[in-house]
């Protein structure tokens, strides 16, 4: 930002100069503006070529001062973007335009406030979704290294309104706070709602209480680190298979497994047809967990045979990536 900034106000500098310059000796005497720019020119590059009109008194006493403030400006203007190109500065100048467009142009994306302790385990998963998304954090080093990778990020307090909009609050489809303190998460979840009634906003509760103010202020959901730390690890000494079971679906153990949810869309070919008929498992090699009927609210876990799959409804299945992608494709097929 910093580079940005010193970039701009030595471009205006120099912008500004030709314009006085311009100006003056159109002014002075009495040349049209491209003669008066030509003068201006050579005049700060001390190049030495022949005056477009004869100098008068005034004209000579306004070069003299133009020289001297020209030569500096200039010398530094190029010193300093030279200086900035070879040390990689002015790329990333251009890289962080393009990302502030890349922002600008987001919708129906998750904004993630706060480089947390589980924030990389968020955008691993959006980045494996390919799900757009934006972050917002105040550390720079945190920052730059995700600006490495790619990832869109915002330097800022996720707290304001200013930052939250620059994220495009009003146009995004969720919002995760996980900043360190109760009261930052309250505070975002607090300014998040007041800009966007729709906006799905999840948050974590540091400590025990936090829950009841953040649902209060405007948070749908909250989730408890230390809590399911806590029972993650009480689990795993009584009921260490269940754990290594839930590893594997959620992708924390050795074998690479997806939960994953398949829309049916409208025009499917699997549309009003029983599972059976689908063979879902014989074709992909998924297992099919659950069904969530488009017009109910309620999962019907572990679904007969005799089944009908209709428009709208959400599979839930258990398998591997690319057998996952298989049934992507399957069910966007048209009857």
């Amino acid at each position: 930002m910093e580079d940005r900034k010193k970039l701009k106000i030595i471009i205006f500098l120099f912008l500004g100069l030709l314009i006085v310059g311009t100006l003056g000796y159109m002014f002075l005497l009495h040349i049209p503006f491209i003669s008066a720019l030509y003068m201006t020119v050579i005049t700060i590059s001390t190049v030495g070529y022949k005056e477009v009109a004869m100098m008068t008194e005034s004209a000579q006493v306004f070069s003299i001062f133009l020289i001297f403030f020209g030569v500096g400006t200039v010398g530094y203007t190029f010193t300093t973007v030279l200086v900035m190109f070879i040390d990689g500065r002015i790329q990333d100048i251009w890289r962080d335009r393009k990302m502030e467009q890349a922002i600008r142009n987001l919708e129906n994306h998750y904004i993630i406030c706060g480089a947390s302790k589980s924030a990389p385990a968020m955008i691993k998963d959006f980045r494996r979704h390919k799900v757009p998304f934006v972050v917002i954090d105040m550390n720079e080093e945190h920052c730059e290294a995700m600006k490495e990778k790619g990832i869109l990020v915002i330097q800022g307090d996720g707290t304001t309104e200013d930052v939250l909009k620059e994220a495009m609050v009003e146009k995004a489809k969720g919002l995760l706070a996980c900043l360190p303190t109760d009261m930052e998460n309250i505070m975002t979840v607090l300014t998040a709602r007041d800009l966007s009634k729709d906006l799905y906003i999840i948050s974590t509760a540091v400590h025990r209480g936090a829950h009841e103010k953040l649902t209060k202020v405007g948070a749908d959901n909250t989730i408890s680190i230390h809590q399911i730390g806590g029972m993650r690890m009480a689990g795993m000494m009584t009921r260490p298979q269940i754990i290594s079971f839930l590893d594997v679906i959620t992708r924390m153990g050795n074998v690479a497994l997806d939960l994953e949810e398949v829309h049916v869309p409208k025009g499917s070919a699997m549309a009003g047809k029983k599972l059976k008929e689908i063979k879902i498992p014989k074709k992909t090699g998924l297992i099919v967990l659950a069904i969530k009927d488009e017009n109910s609210e309620e999962l019907i876990f572990n679904p007969s045979g005799e089944h009908s799959v209709q428009e709208g409804d959400i599979l839930i299945v258990l398998g591997k990536e690319d057998q996952v992608d298989v049934l992507m494709h399957l069910v966007k097929q048209s009857i």
